[in-house]
């Protein structure tokens, strides 16, 4: 059995902008409660939680990381997210999965682009949530800044649950203004023990008591009678109002603390193992009859029919594929088949493990509330529901974003093409949002992703991982070639070189057809003049020679081709002549209809901080591309336009790069429009250069 009930766990996802100190915060708590000797530390490459090279490399979190502390009689399962844009599917697929969440925000920058955006996402989820005001030891920290961008910037009501004693330098505690206890930190002994609150901060401390009091109250009618009865609560009055107030998200409260310096963490514990809600708080969690619209439904209780989301593939290349997973309800113990319902299979199982970092502590039996792993389920994916066979449940999933940014790979080493392949869809097992595919029009392998960094990552991994090394170079744009004008023009194929001959004459009338019309073959001959056998492989040259191009090697498209009239030869003719014939007839027409150069136009939805509108406007005309419309959202600008694919190859860094990383876009494929002569040139030039 579990050491731990279902009304005693706690699962807590720890989020915000990259670089506000989250994996910092995590092992602190896995110090404090005596899970780890030391904190680590991300600058030194200590860290339990950033265990992975790259990961240590550049100091930042790249994959979100499990693991479990005991506090104050409760089991409380931590999800360390990463802050930076390339990785925030990850930080989502953890959000769907947890009961509450922790936001830092720096005491230097205040609430970032990233906070933003992990804040709509608990949004989404519903999630109860707090704010931690984090590095108050750091130069220029200003906790009432910090706030008043909290408010600002997120547009919520907030409550402080804390105040600082002192600040940057001088930050030597913390006073909880649900305990009315201050806390300093215990060099000794290293951790926080009580101490007197200042005598200097009593007046401000009872004044922000006040307010929190008063904040209480209004969450509750029955409260709010009893304040203004007596201007006061009882202490289980404003437990009970605490608890209900977090559960429903009205009550948003901020603390404040320094993970480097183990101070304010106590509270923080405290106000999670007090006031965050347990599964069995959560209730009943919805889903679908597989392959149907019927709702279902299942208690986070041991007797339930056993139910789990899959929120986390890891790619091993030693102990091959770890499932992460969330239990909903029921129970799972080791060596027992399990049942996917998102893909209608079974799954044998072995040991199951709770991960603590890179670390697997095996358990024999799961409860509702715990967070898991397990080792090499063949079929099962990121976003899968696990459940009973006998009554099974499909939970929703996260939508994979999509991707921005593409490069064409290649492996360094001729003959690893196999290789390649494998181990970027073994990759994709462990990163939904990498997204791989051959272009068939230019022949380039093409891997793309959300960011720089995110392929940058993947590459890495590769080379690590399966010893797998490539080159990136940028994609060729799929350009494609159509006419303007029309003409009618002969083909015709002889050869006499001793013995049979080849013989094939045609008549071609080649004109335009409307965008995306696409090719028409029309077979116009009216008697013998062409036999009926020869006449497909006319076709067919014509086929083949549009797949080669004429102006620059790419497709011709958007065009009709009549064959009006021929002769040919009782000996010599042949279905390779007519081809031939057909080819030719075709390549010196197109040069005769105006030929022109097409590129694919994608419609672009760029959302932006208000700030930041007329420099990425202006960016956008300079790359050829046009506004089609703005929407306000917050305090944040969306700019719907349509821009040529070309200029927007190495868009991700150019945003990221005039936003300070605040701006985000997603693309997708609209139409093709006629290259500009000036720009035409230089790509024709280019292809004969290269085709030198």
């Amino acid at each position: 059995m579990s050491k731990y009930e279902t009304k005693s766990i706690r699962n807590l996802a720890v989020i915000g902008h990259g670089g506000t100190g989250k994996t910092s915060l995590c092992e602190s708590f896995l110090h404090l409660s005596g899970k780890t000797d030391r904190p680590g530390r991300v600058d030194d490459g200590t860290s339990s939680l950033d265990y992975e090279p790259e990961e240590q490399k550049r100091h930042i979190s790249i994959s979100a990381a499990t693991s479990n502390i005991d506090w104050d009689k409760h089991r409380i399962n931590i999800i360390d997210t990463p802050g930076d844009s390339n990785f925030t599917f990850d930080t989502k697929s953890c959000l769907r999965i947890v009961d509450g969440t922790v936001v830092l925000v720096d005491a230097v920058a205040g609430v970032e682009f990233q906070t933003e955006k992990v804040w709509e996402y608990a949004d989404e989820f519903h999630l109860p949530r707090l704010l931690f005001v984090s590095r108050m030891d750091r130069e220029r920290a200003d906790f009432e800044k910090a706030v008043a961008s909290i408010r600002d910037r997120l547009g919520r009501k907030v409550t402080l649950f804390s105040l600082p004693i002192g600040a940057e330098n001088g930050f030597s505690g913390v006073v909880d203004l649900t305990s009315m206890k201050a806390f300093a930190f215990d060099e000794q002994k290293r951790t926080e023990k009580i101490i007197d609150i200042p005598a200097d901060m009593a007046e401000i401390v009872q004044k922000y008591r006040d307010i929190l009091v008063e904040d209480i109250a209004e969450t509750d009618d029955e409260l709010m009678n009893k304040y203004l009865e007596n201007s006061e609560l009882s202490p289980e009055d404003l437990q009970t109002g605490l608890r209900k107030g977090i559960l429903s998200a009205a009550l948003i409260p901020v603390l404040c603390g320094s993970a480097l310096k183990n101070l304010g963490i106590h509270p923080l514990l405290n106000t999670i193992v007090r006031y965050f809600p347990s599964p069995e708080d959560i209730g009943a969690v919805t889903g679908t009859k597989p392959g149907t619209d019927e709702v279902e439904t299942r208690l986070p209780d041991e007797s339930a029919p056993f139910s789990a989301l899959v929120f986390k593939t890891i790619a091993d290349p030693f102990a091959g594929r770890l499932t992460l997973f969330r239990v909903y309800s029921g129970t799972l113990k080791a060596e027992q088949g399990l049942y996917n319902a998102s893909r209608k299979l079974n799954e044998r199982i072995g040991t199951l493990f709770f991960l603590e970092g890179k670390v697997q502590k095996p358990v024999e039996m799961l409860i509702p509330g715990d967070i898991a792993a397990i080792a090499k389920l063949k079929e099962t994916a990121t976003g899968d529901t696990l459940s009973s066979e006998k009554a099974p449940i499909v939970y929703p999933k996260c939508e994979v974003p999509p991707a921005i940014i593409s490069f064409a790979v290649e492996a360094k080493t001729r003959g690893d093409e196999d290789k390649l392949v494998t181990s970027i869809n073994r990759l994709i097992d462990e990163d939904p949002t990498i997204v791989f595919h051959r272009d068939d029009q230019t022949r380039e392998m093409i891997l793309s992703g959300l960011g720089q960094i995110h392929i940058e990552v993947t590459v890495e991994k590769m080379k690590r991982k399966f010893g797998l090394e490539v080159n990136l170079k940028t994609p060729k744009v799929p350009y494609k070639e159509t006419i303007k004008g029309k003409t009618t023009v002969q083909g015709r194929y002889k050869k006499q070189s001793g013995g049979r001959g080849q013989f094939g004459d045609t008549w071609l009338d080649i004109e335009p057809l409307p965008r995306g019309g696409g090719f028409e073959f029309v077979d116009k001959i009216v008697g013998g003049v062409i036999p009926q056998q020869y006449r497909p492989a006319v076709e067919k040259g014509i086929v083949e020679a549009m797949a080669e191009g004429v102006l620059a090697g790419y497709p011709v498209v958007d065009l009709r081709v009549s064959l009006t009239d021929g002769s040919y030869h009782t000996v010599d003719s042949s279905e390779m002549a007519f081809k031939i014939a057909g080819s030719l007839g075709f390549k010196k027409g197109v040069l005769e209809c105006q030929p022109t150069l097409l590129e694919p136009i994608v419609n672009i939805m760029i959302e932006i901080p208000d700030e930041y509108m007329g420099d990425v406007i202006g960016d956008l005309n300079s790359r050829r591309g046009k506004v089609l419309g703005m929407d306000s959202v917050g305090h944040h600008q969306v700019i719907k336009g349509q821009v040529p694919q070309a200029e927007i190859l190495k868009y991700a860094p150019d945003l990221r790069s005039m936003t300070s990383g605040r701006g985000t876009f997603t693309f997708e494929h609209s139409h093709y429009e006629e290259v500009p002569a000036y720009i035409a040139e230089k790509i024709i030039a280019e292809s004969k250069k290269d085709g030198a």
